[in-house]
């Protein structure tokens, strides 16, 4: 008999998300803190939750895409939380949260009789909508066994640990690098324009030696060279991941140099872009450098 599922949180990741497993499995009720959101996606009250726990009374198995650790443990915490649920069974967190949150959700999951998996992914919007991501699973292998095939609708699966945050430390590692893959492919194409050379030719060349990264593979030619800067993912949750991070290094006493200057250059994107996506980073670094990146291959001066 296939389980009835939930989703919590349809964002710009968690929409994609819930719509193939929708797709895949019928018998899908949602729940967002905004209703006529989750009205709109559902296209009928009767697969809508008003709450979490409400959610967690009707459903087996949960799922969850949230921007924030307090935004987790709120949806797990309190009288109307998961925890208090009649009939899950099992809390699956596609979010990004950090090994803290994950390991204080799984307890007090597992103090109400429910297991719990961390799986966040990789892959931006573009992967949630085609079903390419990078899934990072952490949690007991029985209960990974079946969220396996469910997961799969979503992605490549990788069960990276048998305890709750090892996907949420692999998860934070994945990110840490790919911000400073950002930071830095920003720093040298606006350098490189500044000098005369023409973007996309720096983005061929780069992509066929040694620098090539995911910056120069898919956000450059994507989202910057044309100007949209709409990768689908805020600034402000990239320093969130950034900070994580370091905290992780911290608490585990690792020297994290390069760490730390990424942080403090992330701090500062998210501080004057906020909501604002990631990619407009460049546009940091061009106002300082007095240049413009165009796709046209010209640099615009001042």
């Amino acid at each position: 008999m296939n389980p009835t599922l939930g989703f919590i949180g349809l964002g710009n990741m968690g929409h994609p998300m819930a719509t193939r497993l929708r797709d895949a499995h019928p018998t899908l009720i949602v729940q967002d803190v905004r209703l006529e959101h989750a009205q709109a996606f559902a296209g009928s009250s009767n697969a809508v939750a008003t709450s979490p726990r409400e959610l967690a009374d009707h459903v087996d198995i949960v799922f969850m895409s949230l921007p924030t650790p307090a935004a987790v443990l709120a949806v797990v915490e309190g009288d109307q939380g998961l925890a208090m649920g009649a009939r899950a069974q099992c809390v699956i967190d596609l979010s990004t949260t950090g090994p803290t949150t994950a390991i204080k959700a799984a307890q007090l999951l597992a103090s109400h009789g429910m297991a719990f998996m961390d799986a966040p992914v990789s892959g931006g919007v573009t992967g949630a909508t085609k079903g390419t991501l990078a899934i990072m699973a952490s949690g007991a292998k029985a209960d990974f066994e079946r969220a396996k095939p469910l997961l799969a609708c979503l992605g490549k699966v990788f069960l990276v640990g048998d305890k709750p945050g090892q996907g949420q430390a692999m998860k934070l590692l994945n990110n840490q690098l790919s911000a400073m893959a950002m930071a830095a492919t920003a720093e040298v194409m606006v350098l490189g324009v500044k000098a005369g050379l023409d973007p996309v030719l720096m983005l061929d060349v780069l992509n066929a030696g040694s620098g090539r990264n995911t910056a120069t593979t898919d956000k450059f030619p994507r989202s910057v060279l044309d100007r949209s800067f709409n990768f689908g993912f805020r600034a402000v949750l990239l320093h969130k991941d950034v900070r994580l991070c370091k905290q992780f290094a911290d608490e585990f006493e690792v020297p994290f140099s390069i760490g730390s200057a990424v942080d403090k250059v992330w701090e500062n994107a998210a501080a004057q872009l906020g909501d604002e996506d990631f990619t407009r980073i460049v546009e940091l670094m061009e106002r300082e450098a007095k240049v413009t990146i165009h796709g046209d291959g010209m640099a615009r001066q001042g």
